[in-house]
């Protein structure tokens, strides 16, 4: 079996159709069926069966795909690489995160790259949870993630900054004009929770701060996304933990928590990264540094451009 076979079946896989994978691939269909069989003829059966609309992996088919998936993705992620490191100053960096981070942190630093780096463009994989971005990494999905640190990662991580975590109420709220506010105060309040709140060792933080202080968190409505989730939070469904980025534009009220707590944001591969992705992760650090966590967000208002 060869690589252009195993990246002509994750092209069929990915497009759901022969017709539309042979022209990604700018190859004729029969080219492409014919490549398919032999590598279904190399592994000993079936890898795909052929439906009246589309095409779906076989149980056979279900097991060999992630391997080929991850062996295609590893050698695109080779060949950048190796471009960068050889000084190109063209080509393509994949970042992959969740959406919180690519409407927060990303916007900025990736406005200066397109600056510095007109000719290396940007491809975002976004994911509305840690786990899926997770998951997709270790896929070979992008060259590079961007969010809170991962759970029993493998490969390298790297601290770029500190996301300052506030509670979203709406304006006219008692508690927007508070210089901070204790969770212990907020035991009788409904709250609106996320699939992205901040985890720490294995739990959420919202559940372990509020279990030490006496108390359990009622939940009003659970949300995927968390600009979803501020939106409800500033409409007075219930009080929201989030970071204090988040809240650019949004006409919303934030407080501080008292004690202040800031999560760590971090970049994360499968291998040391270089070129490209070394200077993307340098790029985020300074950013962070020049004022990514001193700055504090309008408690009354949108946080400032």
């Amino acid at each position: 079996m060869s690589l252009r076979q195993m990246e002509y079946l994750v092209a069929v896989i990915e497009e759901e159709s022969f017709t539309r994978a042979a022209e990604a691939l700018h190859v004729t269909q029969s080219a492409l069926s014919h490549q398919i069989k032999a590598l279904e003829r190399e592994v000993g059966g079936p890898l795909l069966e052929r439906m009246p609309r589309g095409v779906r992996l076989t149980a056979m088919g279900r097991a060999y795909f992630p391997h080929a998936e991850l062996a295609v993705r590893s050698a695109r992620q080779a060949r950048r690489a190796a471009l960068a490191a050889n000084g190109a100053q063209s080509g393509e960096l994949h970042i992959a995160t969740v959406h919180a981070q690519a409407i927060g942190v990303l916007p900025e630093v990736c406005a200066r790259w397109t600056r510095e780096r007109p000719g290396v463009r940007l491809v975002l994989h976004e994911y509305a949870t840690t786990e899926e971005l997770e998951e997709h990494m270790a896929r070979g999905v992008a060259d590079m993630a961007l969010g809170p640190g991962p759970k029993d990662w493998q490969g390298p991580v790297t601290v770029v900054g500190r996301e300052r975590m506030v509670l979203v109420v709406p304006r006219g709220d008692p508690l927007a004009a508070r210089e901070s506010v204790r969770l212990a105060e907020l035991a009788d309040r409904p709250w609106v929770r996320c699939s992205l709140e901040p985890m720490i060792e294995g739990r959420r933080w919202l559940d372990l701060e509020c279990e030490r202080v006496g108390f359990t968190p009622r939940t009003a409505v659970r949300t995927q996304h968390s600009s979803t989730a501020v939106r409800m939070a500033s409409a007075g469904v219930g009080v929201l933990l989030t970071a204090a980025h988040e809240l650019r534009g949004l006409d919303c009220a934030s407080v501080p928590t008292d004690p202040p707590w800031r999560r760590e944001i971090t970049v994360f591969s499968r291998v040391e990264l270089t070129g490209a992705a070394a200077e993307f992760t340098e790029l985020l650090r300074s950013a962070d540094a020049a004022g990514g966590e001193g700055r504090r967000p309008d408690r009354t208002g949108p946080h400032p451009g």
